[in-house]
């Protein structure tokens, strides 16, 4: 019988900001038994004992309930960083979110040795007006250590009504612990940020990959058109940097407002047969101006797919520094009332046919972003999704691990080099052999995978 689930691209932030699209799961038809089924219920009962014998001689009389979601927990993240079981409350709660508007402090997080380490604060929010930054560790919440704790406790510690006050304990490289004082608010996600720089360049920063995103992206680019002249725009700067991720549907339809042909993304799971593939349509938004990309070591998942569908098909040039390299997909299975199971399903690849798992997007052109003296004591070094214990490998031949890089982004524009020079390049000032992007050296998508047809997005 065929039901509705959805997959998941969780990027950095999982368990803060849920990412779904819409696909239906794959039947399975004549599951042939095999010699190992002895020995898998063979362990199942040495967990029926198990629990049995915890039920009747624990010191405390445990709930049945919380047993079996422990275990189950147990099983789920013992796979990889990004599975992991939802119950009732917080399946709604992730689905909430990935309307781009819920409750919370706004910060996007992933869990590191029991702890809890920020991603990044998102913009304009309790926790980035608070001073929070990238790669604080959360240890405490209202002064009871989170230790032990899974990410989805976590989280949920920190979520609360509006308007009521939550302490945080927060550590940093080269700094005493702290606690930071923050008044819960309704988070309502700005997923893009427009503006015109010097009245020739249109900016445009994408934070996440929600239900507005392409809408939101689609007016943004409208009205910078309307301000600027045709022939007065010299081209577009798309900033996915810190950005952790989204829906994929998103991920799909943002890279096809910039490309007229090719395929943007494929899916390959256990078997041949499962392989997707999406496609871009006919009509590009911008009318064909050039296009500067920036990510940084923040910027993941659905952020990766973007900047990879636009790299290989050299409808941009990539700027900045390596990117996080998460490159696995996850389905989230609806479970009635009892929440939801989110389960790594596959792995996704570039046009090329590119894993970038646990190794990240290369730029174009490599431009470190300066970190003030005062803030390197701050900021830890980003290993990216090859520093999270447990995670998938890369299993393309040869493929080396790489950690990511530097998060660090200025407030102050007249300091952020990277901008700067996507500014430059774009007016002519200055000259870079990969801007513009050889469009007769744009990658062809890989043959290695049998082709299947694409599924609809929402």
């Amino acid at each position: 019988m065929m039901r509705r689930a959805s997959i998941l691209l969780a990027g950095a932030a999982m368990g803060a900001l849920a990412t779904v699209a819409v696909t239906q799961p794959r039947a399975i038809l004549g599951m042939p038994a095999n010699a190992a089924a002895s020995d898998t219920y063979r362990h199942i009962n040495l967990f029926g004992d198990i629990f049995e014998r915890v039920r009747t001689d624990y010191v405390e009389k445990p709930d049945d309930a919380k047993l079996i979601e422990s275990a189950i927990n147990g099983m789920l993240t013992g796979l990889d960083p990004h599975s992991s079981f939802m119950d009732a409350r917080n399946f709604r709660d992730m689905q909430v979110q990935t309307r781009g508007e819920f409750g919370g402090l706004g910060i996007e997080v992933t869990q590191e040795e029991g702890l809890i380490k920020v991603v990044s604060p998102i913009d304009d929010t309790p926790a980035s007006k608070a001073g929070i930054l990238a790669n604080d560790i959360i240890t405490h919440i209202d002064n009871e250590p989170i230790q032990g704790l899974t990410l989805q406790q976590a989280v949920e510690k920190m979520r609360g009504p509006v308007g009521s006050k939550i302490t945080i304990r927060v550590t940093r490289q080269g700094a005493a612990p702290r606690d930071i004082d923050i008044t819960r608010d309704r988070i309502v996600i700005r997923a893009v940020r427009h503006s015109v720089m010097g009245e020739d360049v249109g900016y445009v920063r994408v934070t996440q990959f929600n239900e507005q995103t392409t809408d939101n992206l689609r007016k943004a680019i409208e009205d910078i058109k309307a301000k600027v002249p045709a022939d007065k725009l010299r081209g577009y700067v798309i900033d996915l940097r810190n950005n952790p991720g989204g829906l994929l549907d998103q991920s799909v339809s943002v890279s096809d407002t910039f490309m007229e042909r090719g395929e943007i993304v494929s899916t390959r799971g256990r078997n041949a047969e499962e392989t997707q593939r999406w496609n871009a349509r006919a009509g590009d938004l911008t009318g064909g101006k050039p296009i500067i990309v920036l990510i940084n070591g923040g910027s993941a998942s659905a952020s990766e797919i973007v900047a990879g569908a636009l790299q290989d098909h050299r409808r941009a040039t990539v700027l900045g520094t390596r990117s996080f390299g998460k490159g696995s997909v996850q389905t989230i299975i609806p479970l009635g009332n009892q929440g939801a199971l989110r389960l790594t399903t596959a792995r996704y690849y570039t046009p090329s046919g590119r894993s970038i798992q646990a190794r990240g997007i290369d730029p174009d052109i490599v431009l470190e972003q300066p970190v003030p003296e005062a803030m390197r004591a701050r900021l830890q070094e980003n290993r990216g999704e090859a520093g999270l214990r447990g995670h998938l490998r890369n299993n393309a031949d040869g493929a080396e691990e790489r950690s990511a890089s530097s998060v660090f982004v200025p407030q102050d524009q007249k300091e952020d080099v990277q901008i700067n020079r996507a500014l430059e390049l774009l007016r002519g000032t200055a000259t870079d052999p990969a801007f513009p992007p050889s469009q007769r050296a744009a990658a062809a998508p890989a043959p290695a995978a049998p082709a299947a047809p694409a599924t609809p997005t929402r």
